[in-house]
């Protein structure tokens, strides 16, 4: 008698070695052994004939070498699950060794699961000060995944989040599973946490993936603490200028201007602060003297006519930061000559543009001697005019007009008759002024 020893049901993690096992009790020499995949036919997968044939029917099956009778497939594929068949055909001559073997036939079934781990988790997030909605995800398990959600103080103490309010869905993606949680989370004030990690466990294929969330708030660097007015309490101020322009360190708060930080005279500018790695998404006002401020992550300023410094501030609940953001002008224009526009200490450097220094003083010792030489000669041609008068020259003669001639009494009578009343009408016309 020949009793086979095998599982109703044998599990593997896909990609991974599968074991079908089917023993003999006790051992017996082989004659042939077949291994089938049961579907709508059976399917041969191996085959093996000690006198001549050792042969696999399908990709990754082999004998395995703990018994020689069990299958092994490697690597296993999701398409490898389903029920399997073994037969054993044994020579038994039931201890006479005189007689001749009797072939014995014994078949056993089997069903192999593929667990498949999540191929991707991803976890998202939206803020509202305080109150975050968490949402994580796991993608193509099998069978669905578990999640749970963990906070990790800075000192590295990680604790399960108790009560959360929460929310899950399950749903099939052909033969595999995504598996969704959301959950809702309030920060205490002043809590002190590091990150919420999103746990994701699948317990068949002994798989557990984290996804975290890190908490961190908005920096500068060469920050001093500061007082402003617009706020309570002192806040961490520090200058664009003051920073070292380090990208690759996480949470610095990083502005960016569109064209520039220095621009022509009545260039319109766009200033856009962000803060990479910053969690809670912080929030931003922005504001220049003594205006309201102006919420958002980008600041638009309209044909920039003079110098001007322009702050920003970055906030979320673990804390605030306050950046200086100077932005000159670079032409030549009246701006620049008047210190009155400047703001505090800032120095426009005007050697982008413009005429320099030089070239006006020259246009202006220019214009001064070209004054100096037109005043000279309308000066020499006066003098000149002046002098022909005490000159003796020639005069051309000329016919004199009785009517034209001053009245004197010595002169003798007009030879013209003529009223007293007109010729003292025309005396007093004509008679010029010494």
């Amino acid at each position: 008698t020949v009793d086979l020893k095998y599982d109703d049901v044998s599990y593997a993690t896909v990609h991974q070695s599968a074991f079908l096992r089917c023993g003999m009790m006790p051992v017996q020499p082989i004659k042939e052994l077949w291994w089938f995949k049961i579907g709508a036919s059976e399917e041969r997968v191996y085959y093996y004939d000690p006198t001549s044939v050792d042969a696999a029917l399908m990709k990754g099956a082999r004998r395995s070498s703990r018994d020689n009778t069990s299958l092994e497939i490697c690597p296993t594929q999701l398409s490898d699950e389903g029920e399997y068949k073994c037969r054993i055909v044994v020579w038994d001559n039931t201890g006479n060794s005189t007689e001749p073997s009797v072939p014995i036939s014994k078949e056993a079934r089997m069903i192999l699961k593929v667990n498949v781990p999540p191929e991707k988790v991803e976890i998202t997030h939206l803020t509202s000060g305080r109150n975050l909605s968490l949402r994580c995800k796991a993608e193509g398990a099998k069978p669905p995944a578990d999640i749970l959600w963990t906070k990790t103080s800075p000192d590295g103490v990680e604790t399960e989040i108790p009560d959360l309010a929460k929310t899950r869905e399950i749903e099939p993606a052909g033969e595999l599973y995504d598996t969704a949680e959301q959950i809702f989370y309030q920060l205490e004030e002043n809590e002190m946490i590091a990150k919420i990690s999103c746990v994701v466990r699948h317990h068949n294929t002994n798989t557990t993936i984290y996804k975290n969330i890190t908490f961190g708030s908005p920096a500068i660097q060469n920050a001093l603490k500061v007082t402003i007015q617009r706020f309570a309490e002192p806040v961490l101020y520090s200058s664009i200028e003051n920073q070292d322009g380090q990208d690759n360190k996480a949470g610095l708060v990083k502005i960016s201007a569109d064209p520039g930080f220095k621009v022509p005279y009545n260039t319109s500018v766009t200033l856009k602060a962000s803060a990479p790695g910053v969690f809670p998404e912080p929030r931003y006002l922005w504001w220049v003297g003594d205006q309201t401020g102006i919420a958002g992550r980008e600041l638009h300023i309209d044909n920039l006519e003079e110098d001007k410094s322009y702050y920003v501030l970055a906030e979320n609940p673990l804390g605030r930061v306050v950046l200086e953001v100077p932005v000159h002008i670079t032409t030549s224009d009246y701006s620049q000559w008047n210190d009155s526009s400047r703001d505090g200490d800032v120095i426009v450097d005007d050697t982008t543009g413009g005429l320099d220094t030089g070239a006006i003083i020259g246009i202006v010792i220019g214009a001064l001697i070209a004054v100096f030489f037109i005043g000279f000669a309308v000066w020499y041609w006066t003098i000149r005019d002046g002098t022909q008068v005490f000159s003796p020259k020639k005069e051309k003669p000329h016919t004199i007009d009785e009517e034209t001639i001053p009245f004197r009494s010595a002169d003798k009578p007009l030879l013209r008759t003529i009223s007293t009343q007109t010729l003292e009408g025309r005396r007093s016309r004509r008679e010029p002024s010494i």
